[in-house]
């Protein structure tokens, strides 16, 4: 009970310290605070903060936990002050309380209670991290050099406490079908609309032969289009936009270059940063789920292990169908749920260690 109210009255105080993307350094401030008030020492870069566990060893593997401080803009239809933590019928309201919030405390308080077990088999890191809500630059990637060799990550964010074991990539691509400009009245010109339809036909159809047995088929949707200058010239060029979710069957690039290969318009990924991540069914974490009950699943949203080149999950107390809604929050209940599912976790991975060979 203790733990879980500590827990509890730190989430109130992010709650209360506005951490839109990009402008987190008041949270950062107040994370980094925290653990100086236990006399840990404290890393830093940007609005991302970091602590290693009493005992690290380079020789050790390192398991990291991982949660964002960030939070989206306030949807317009909020009824309660989305910066004032307000408890009710069992229920945390703010901003940021389910997604990350109650993970994010969870998992610091994770920490503190492995911080001094000097026996541990493994290292222990925490990192608080930036612009998770935008896939930002300056957030988990950029530590990633300073954190050392990772061997496996727990990500946390709003799943129910069921183990995400692979979630789907995201690649955006500006396509452009090219034609030749005439006159609307005459039968000059290639018009390139028609061309683009073609290919948007083909992004519809178009089945990728490798389905993911967790994510199940990489899904593409034609999102966006453009077209012409005026009603009487015939378009010379066709601009639309794809939404390209990928599953751990396939890396971005091998997407991206199937897709060339099948059309006929200019593609141009935005990024090849937000790959799709799975980890092996025989990963000790996997069997310390299936002993302890947990839930496993795919998932389809996007979070910070896209930009983690090492082994993850992502798990944590919460609900992602609450995430971004007018008067988020999450129940008191489930932080003390995701404190005592992450500590089970922890302590199973002790146990397997043995089978770990990262």
């Amino acid at each position: 009970m203790m733990i879980k109210e500590e827990a509890i009255s730190l989430l109130k105080s992010l709650i209360g310290t506005p951490s839109l993307s990009r402008e987190e350094d008041r949270t950062a401030r107040l994370i980094k605070e925290y653990f100086e008030s236990k006399n840990i020492k404290v890393h830093g870069t940007g609005n991302n903060v970091w602590v290693r566990n009493k005992g690290f060893a380079p020789s050790k593997p390192t398991l990291l936990l991982n949660s964002h401080h960030d939070t989206v803009k306030p949807n317009q239809r909020y009824t309660k002050d989305p910066f004032t933590a307000q408890v009710e019928d069992g229920k945390l309201y703010g901003l940021g309380s389910n997604d990350a919030g109650g993970a994010l405390v969870s998992l610091i308080i994770t920490f503190l209670h492995y911080y001094e077990q000097e026996e541990l088999p493994f290292n222990l890191v925490f990192a608080g991290t930036a612009e998770e809500e935008i896939s930002g630059r300056d957030g988990i990637e950029s530590i990633l050099p300073q954190l050392g060799k990772v061997d496996l990550a727990i990500v946390g964010e709003p799943t129910l406490m069921q183990l995400a074991v692979a979630e789907k990539g995201l690649m955006v691509l500006d396509c452009i079908a090219h034609g030749k400009a005439g006159h609307a009245a005459r039968d000059e010109g290639e018009n390139a609309l028609y061309k683009a339809m073609k290919d948007i036909h083909w992004f519809r159809a178009y089945q990728f032969e490798k389905v993911s047995d967790a994510l199940g088929k990489v899904k593409m949707n034609v999102t966006q289009i453009s077209a012409g200058s005026q009603h009487n010239v015939v378009p010379d060029e066709c601009h639309f936009v794809v939404d390209v979710r990928v599953t751990d069957a396939y890396t971005l690039e091998d997407t991206l270059e199937i897709i060339r290969n099948q059309v006929n318009c200019e593609v141009k990924p935005r990024s090849v940063r937000l790959q799709p991540s799975g980890i092996a069914p025989n990963h000790p974490i996997i069997s310390v789920a299936d002993k302890l009950g947990i839930q496993k699943f795919g998932s389809p949203t996007l979070s910070d292990q896209a930009l983690m080149p090492f082994p993850s999950v992502k798990i944590g107390p919460g609900d992602s169908a609450r995430s971004h809604t007018a008067d988020e929050y999450i129940y008191l209940k489930e932080i003390g749920e995701g404190i005592e599912g992450y500590i089970r976790i922890l302590k199973g991975l002790t146990m397997e260690l043995g089978s770990w060979k990262p």
